[in-house]
């Protein structure tokens, strides 16, 4: 029997918004995974969660014993209209539970979701060339390295890179999607 209770994938709702709000402020705090360097308050991921929901993207928390774990997301690439098949995803697991398939999970959902959704790519940023972890779950899920943008960033007192990577989505470039 395990020691840890299940997860569980759910859509987010409004009331996960203030542990998601502590989770990526972890991350903007002491990591390299985000380029922000002043985490955003409950009103901003208010508004970022209803940006992607409007979007009809989703948004996506683990939980375990009803804690919250980590949240992953899909937003638009960009804005212009011939980006609309093209999505970019974000996830982020919770201090203390990295390494436990968190991360793993929540890629899977979000993978499926986009593509029941008609999307066709996947791209995602990845703050810091050193992010092994990131970069090989990526990998571990298709994600193929697009490019390597050096020294785009400046945080915590040094240059860091941006990593590119990419994933087809359902038949991805292979076939014209329905308009």
């Amino acid at each position: 029997m395990s020691r840890h209770p299940a997860i569980l994938l759910r859509a987010a709702l409004p009331a996960d918004l203030p542990v998601v709000t502590e989770i990526y402020a972890h991350h903007v705090l002491t990591g390299l995974a985000s380029f922000e360097e002043t985490p955003p308050d409950i009103a901003e991921m208010t508004a970022r969660f209803a940006a992607v929901r409007q979007a009809g993207l989703p948004w996506l928390v683990a939980e375990a014993g009803e804690k919250i774990l980590g949240y992953a997301y899909a937003s638009p690439y960009r804005s212009r209209p011939a980006y609309r098949f093209t999505v970019e995803d974000s996830i982020y697991v919770a201090d203390g539970v990295r390494r436990r398939g968190v991360g793993r999970l929540l890629l899977a959902r979000l993978i499926e979701e986009c593509e029941a959704a008609g999307r066709r790519q996947m791209i995602a940023i990845i703050g810091d060339s050193a992010n092994t972890a990131s970069i090989g779950l990526h990998a571990a899920f298709g994600f193929r390295h697009a490019a390597n943008l050096r020294s785009v960033g400046f945080k915590f007192g040094r240059w860091v890179d941006s990593v590119i990577m990419q994933r087809p989505l359902g038949p991805g470039d292979v076939s014209l999607p329905a308009t």
